[in-house]
């Protein structure tokens, strides 16, 4: 999906709007919000800040596929690495 690309701030080339490629910017969004955050969306959102601290890590990772689907991405893999990081497959 093309979007506008903004980190804290919206990214500005060349004097205009950087548009590109944000599935991962929606992820990241999706993964932290807690739900109620978006108004017309009030079912979506993780809140990962919240659930990293439970024991229960099939729990979250059912969470963000389900929120992932819900926006109508596409989940082909979503699981923790040997690092303890996120993997994501998911697309638009």
């Amino acid at each position: 999906m093309q979007d506008l690309i903004f980190n804290t701030d919206l990214e500005l080339e060349q004097g205009d709007f950087l548009v590109g490629f944000s599935d991962e910017l929606h992820q990241k969004h999706i993964l932290i919000a807690e739900k109620g955050e978006y108004k017309q969306y009030p079912e979506l959102g993780v809140g990962i800040l919240n659930l990293l601290n439970g024991e229960n890590a099939t729990a979250m990772l059912i969470e963000a596929k389900q929120n992932f689907e819900y926006d109508r991405m596409k989940v082909k893999e979503l699981r923790f690495t040997d690092e303890n990081s996120l993997h994501i497959e998911a697309t638009y």
